[in-house]
């Protein structure tokens, strides 16, 4: 198997606006990432994802964007841009920006042209449809964020598409003119020095024609899958942005992967699909969230987890590649989600680590899980900044589905908001984050969770992290190779062995918060050298284990 840099690479994400303010108003931008790339360096990551960072009204905080060839004035200029990929370049590490193709900021030029007139030629730019017989929707179509996916345009009487909020409509990507114009973005950007893209929603560009009503009854999920994502021209545009695009430069293209299945992720990343050189799937962040939106949360299940990297081997199996993540900047922190973020939250922050940095794939870490940032208690809607979650909260004070109460705390639980608070660089006031009060508030416990304090703890989350990911750099079976499950059906254990070429590792992984036996027999033939624990001990004989409470285990397997 060939694996190319942003195989074996290990992604870190930055959302900037709560990375780190150096300009003192309350924002992070590109001159406060600037000066931590030697801390991102030190982390033994390879490739910089950055979220939008592009000329924006901030309805949905960058992915509604009026101008892709123009960096925001809060974060920045293009010449801090040029510098911060300059320096990253200068460390070996790689950058790449989150396009956003589907749709754009309804202050757009291109959105403002489109409004002025059916036969203005920006109209076909994006989707319209008349009003149904009875003068109502086109269809029943719901969006992402709440309420219906289309909004009337008063002056032409006619309604336009929004698959998210009202102020992001959707490009129709039908229009060739539309497809060049994205082209155009992305040369730009790559011929600047770019090093590719995380394409947002980049599942959704092909809708279904027919528009024909949904039923709502199977889920928002099976929703997308069948209507929004997966749509019948999808190949041939992404087949086509290859050809025109990304196969002229040594970039790479990580596709967000919303409806995407294990059936049919091969024909996104497949070798010779010449299409995405991987998709980003979603399986594991919305495994306990029903749906994908605040419907319903269940209990966490581990037999779940098993179950979607189980069947996102099958991918491998047809020489496709996938990301893989635990937490990004669309869902609540990971240790809080998956693990304890209490009792256990140092070692069940590095377990998680354990499990993603030894699954097959590309790993991508969300900044600030490296010293394991935990879930924010906002204690009332005014301090709630997400858009998604303010949709919801006021849709549920007309259905009074739940109480206000229970409202805020399903936002408390599952909201976008837990991810974006400020980076914790230190106690100081503002989590060292900024000299002033930031955009958005800053989780009280940043006074012990902190960069600061990690920094010299020799059993700290962040310097565990620092070790994985240097082991890691070093071993590709640590992305690649050929896995088998120990234990299946354990509802506190996820064993495994991997073996790629002459290396085998054994990793245990318990999420247990009390003592588990593991009856595992030690053959005689191998020696078992441990190079992974994230406690300082270890008990086991030649036929079994005792994995304390979230401990993670990687023995390496030689023949003696």
């Amino acid at each position: 198997m060939h694996l190319n840099w942003y195989n074996i690479g290990t992604i870190y994400q930055i959302y900037p606006r709560s990375f780190k303010d150096s300009s003192g108003n309350g924002v992070g931008d590109l001159r406060g990432i600037i000066n931590q790339l030697d801390y991102i360096k030190s982390l033994h990551v390879d490739i910089i994802w950055i979220s939008p960072i592009f000329q924006s009204p901030n309805n949905d905080n960058g992915y509604d964007v009026s101008d892709y060839c123009e960096i925001l004035p809060e974060f920045g200029t293009m010449s801090d841009f040029d510098e911060l990929l300059n320096e990253a370049h200068s460390r070996n590490l790689k950058v790449i920006l989150d396009l956003v193709p589907n749709h754009t900021s309804d202050e757009h030029d291109w959105f403002k042209k489109a409004k002025q007139s059916k036969d203005n030629e920006f109209r076909d730019y994006y989707i319209w449809k008349k009003p149904a017989e009875d003068g109502g929707l086109p269809n029943n179509w719901p969006s992402f964020f709440g309420g219906p996916a289309w909004t009337l345009d008063e002056k032409s009487g006619e309604y336009y598409l929004h698959l998210f909020t009202k102020n992001q409509p959707d490009l129709n990507w039908e229009n060739p003119k539309v497809r060049e114009e994205i082209y155009k973005v992305m040369r730009f950007w790559l011929n600047n020095g770019v090093d590719g893209f995380r394409m947002d929603v980049i599942t959704l560009l092909s809708k279904d024609l027919s528009f024909s009503n949904v039923d709502l009854s199977i889920g928002f999920r099976k929703i997308i899958e069948r209507h929004y994502a997966n749509g019948p021209k999808i190949h041939d545009y992404l087949n086509e942005m290859n050809e025109k695009v990304m196969q002229h430069y040594d970039a790479f293209s990580m596709g967000e992967g919303v409806g995407v299945t294990p059936i049919n992720a091969p024909l996104y990343v497949a070798n010779d699909r010449e299409e995405l050189d991987m998709v980003y799937h979603f399986d594991v962040l919305e495994n306990n969230i029903l749906n994908g939106k605040y419907e319903e949360i269940t209990d966490f299940n581990l037999l779940n987890i098993k179950k979607v990297f189980r069947d996102w081997h099958q991918v491998y199996e047809q020489n496709g590649w996938v990301a893989n993540a635990f937490g990004n900047h669309d869902f609540a922190r990971m240790v809080s989600r998956f693990a304890n973020d209490t009792t256990f939250q140092k070692q069940s922050a590095k377990m998680l680590i354990t499990l993603m940095a030894t699954q097959n794939g590309t790993l991508t870490v969300y900044q600030g899980d490296e010293i394991g940032m935990t879930n924010v208690d906002l204690e009332h809607i005014d301090e709630v900044n997400d858009i998604q979650s303010l949709n919801f909260y006021a849709e549920n004070l007309q259905t009074k589905k739940f109480s206000e109460i229970q409202a805020l705390q399903m936002i408390n639980n599952e909201g976008r908001d837990n991810a974006r608070t400020p980076m914790q660089w230190s106690d100081e006031k503002y989590a060292g984050f900024s000299s002033a009060k930031p955009w958005l508030k800053v989780n009280p416990n940043y006074t012990s969770i902190n960069v600061e304090n990690q920094l010299d703890e020799e059993g700290s989350i962040l310097n565990y992290y620092r070790k994985i990911l240097a082991i890691k750099k070093e071993n590709d079976i640590f992305c690649v190779g050929e896995f088998s499950e120990i234990e299946q059906n354990n509802e506190h254990l996820f064993a495994y062995t991997k073996k790629f070429e002459d290396n085998r590792l054994l990793v245990l992984l318990s999420f247990s918060e009390v003592p588990i036996n593991v009856e595992y027999k030690f053959n005689k033939n191998y020696s078992y050298e441990e190079i992974i624990n994230n406690y300082e001990t270890i008990e086991m004989n030649s036929n079994s284990i005792k994995l304390l409470p979230y401990q993670a285990l990687i023995f390496n397997i030689q023949v003696n």
